[in-house]
């Protein structure tokens, strides 16, 4: 491993991981790519006879990598993570239902589960993404968050409380998720309040991220309770008229883009037949950045 041409075929091997590591512990896209480019230039520096296991090498230096990001972007912060920050969400055409073509695209990044690591401290996070997710050892984890492999052990244990206890079940059947959306489309373009509320779980939480320069009724808010969010619903129909089904984070959703441009992105999380949480991006600075192939034009 010394030629530098071979050491950066073998670093792309290993790429769509990375990815997938940096998106579940950032939550962000363009964060990802950039750690991930980052955890390139940190290979470059480093003689790579010295690594006995590439692999495992990139992915906790790139845990650490991502660690650094959360601290700083919580150091920045005044205020714990509000309610309705909605990650970035990877989109994929309705017919693109292969898990084993995007190792980025998996049942186990749902928005819902993105939202919850969100409010995980960045050590917490690192823990429970690194060895829950990706089955690195705890001996591995311990150096990157300064701590014993029984306390990162620990850590990981927390974090994996607080996930259960916030994470809502969710059907896993796509063809049964998309009879719900439909059935949602259908409803607000026909004004059917009722068939609105008969859709959505008496509990029913949205998050919608319009960004801090949205102002007016489009601005972001968080709402609870099914008579509320279908009032919403019915109140931004006219939106629905353009929008399309699409996997959103492998999960059916909805992306409204008239004329190709992306102007809103909605996930759901559905259970027994009714949505029990809507997760709403329409930030415009991000949606700008956002990958869509084959969904636009």
């Amino acid at each position: 491993m010394t030629d530098s041409a071979e050491l950066a075929d073998r670093f792309e091997e290993h790429r769509g991981h990375l990815r997938a590591v940096a998106y579940r512990m950032l939550g962000s896209l363009a964060e990802a790519e950039d750690a991930v480019q980052e955890a390139w230039l940190r290979l470059s520096r480093t003689d790579p006879d010295d690594i006995q296991n590439l692999g495992g090498w990139l992915t906790t230096v790139t845990g650490r990598i991502c660690l650094d990001l959360l601290r700083s972007r919580t150091a920045r912060r005044e205020e714990p993570m509000d309610d309705v920050f909605v990650p970035d969400p990877v989109l994929r055409p309705l017919s693109h239902v292969d898990p084993a073509e995007e190792v980025l695209q998996a049942d186990s990044v749902g928005l819902a589960l993105l939202v919850v690591l969100e409010n995980l401290e960045p050590a917490e996070r690192l823990a429970f993404v690194l060895h829950d997710m990706f089955a690195v050892p705890f001996d591995d984890i311990a150096p990157v968050v300064e701590r014993s492999p029984a306390a990162t052990r620990q850590l990981a244990s927390r974090a994996r409380r607080r996930v259960r206890g916030a994470t809502p079940s969710a059907e896993p059947d796509l063809g049964r998720q998309k009879e719900v959306l439909d059935a949602f489309l259908a409803a607000s373009r026909g004004g059917d309040f009722e068939a609105l509320l008969a859709l959505l779980h008496p509990d029913v939480v949205l998050r919608a991220d319009s960004g801090a320069l949205v102002r007016g009724a489009a601005a972001s808010k968080a709402v609870q309770g099914a008579k509320t969010v279908a009032e919403q619903a019915l109140m931004f129909a006219r939106y629905t008229q353009s929008a399309r089904l699409v996997l959103v984070n492998g999960s059916v959703g909805l992306v409204h883009a008239p004329e190709g441009r992306v102007q809103s992105v909605m996930g759901v999380t559905i259970a027994d037949g009714r949505i029990t949480g809507m997760y709403i991006l329409a930030d415009p600075e991000r949606l700008e950045r956002l990958e869509v192939p084959g969904l636009t034009g």
